[in-house]
């Protein structure tokens, strides 16, 4: 789906991420590499192929955009390094050409030397191009005269069917004052967003993107 924000093209893509035609570059919130192995460390059976699934839904992303860069709005890094960061270690070295811009998240605890290793530029506490300011948290972005695109509360909708059943899903949120991402990786949970006059909000379901 392809919306107008601030009269620039957004495309809304439904594996939750957007990309920015006039800037050529994608963009992502939550990736929470490092999250499964944090878990099955701590002793919860949470399956490896977590991270290496949402590592194979980013290769399809810039395999169908083909950006020039890569920016993650916060939270790429889930907690420090373990054997999940090792298989993007070896995703990032197919991918070195590629420009990846990290704003830093509240998860986001590597050291200067892990970003560096890594090839990952890393700005704090936002980036700022064209009339957008992308920042983790959007009600911290002190740039009041650009529109703030941010991530961090992985925000979900709820759609009720005919048969008056509801269904939960992630979804994009552009408010008046900022617009959300949805969490990138599949191994989060949802936050409900209320919408109001003015906002809008495009459900993630399976296969399509929805106006909501």
């Amino acid at each position: 789906m392809e919306i107008n924000c601030k009269g620039e093209r957004i495309i809304l893509d439904e594996e939750r991420a957007i990309f920015l035609p006039e800037h050529d570059l994608l963009v992502l919130s939550d990736l929470h590499l490092g999250k499964s192995a944090h878990f099955r460390r701590a002793g919860v059976p949470v399956p490896a192929t977590v991270g290496l699934n949402d590592l194979a839904r980013l290769s399809g992303l810039l395999a169908r955009h083909k950006p020039e860069a890569l920016l993650i709005t916060g939270d790429m890094f889930h907690h420090s390094l373990n054997s999940d960061i090792d298989h993007f270690s070896s995703w990032r070295r197919t991918y070195n050409e590629l420009r990846l811009i990290l704003v830093k998240g509240n998860h986001d605890l590597l050291t200067e030397a892990d970003y560096e290793a890594m090839n990952i530029e890393v700005h704090s506490p936002s980036f700022c191009l064209g009339p957008f300011c992308f920042i983790h948290d959007a009600p911290k972005c002190t740039e009041e005269e650009l529109y703030p695109i941010s991530g961090h509360i992985h925000p979900g909708i709820t759609l009720q069917g005919r048969a008056k059943q509801k269904l939960r899903f992630p979804c994009y949120y552009f408010g008046t004052d900022f617009a959300v991402l949805p969490a990138f990786s599949l191994f989060t949970g949802l936050s409900s967003i209320r919408q109001h006059t003015g906002d809008r909000a495009y459900a993630i379901t399976p296969g399509k993107v929805v106006a909501v």
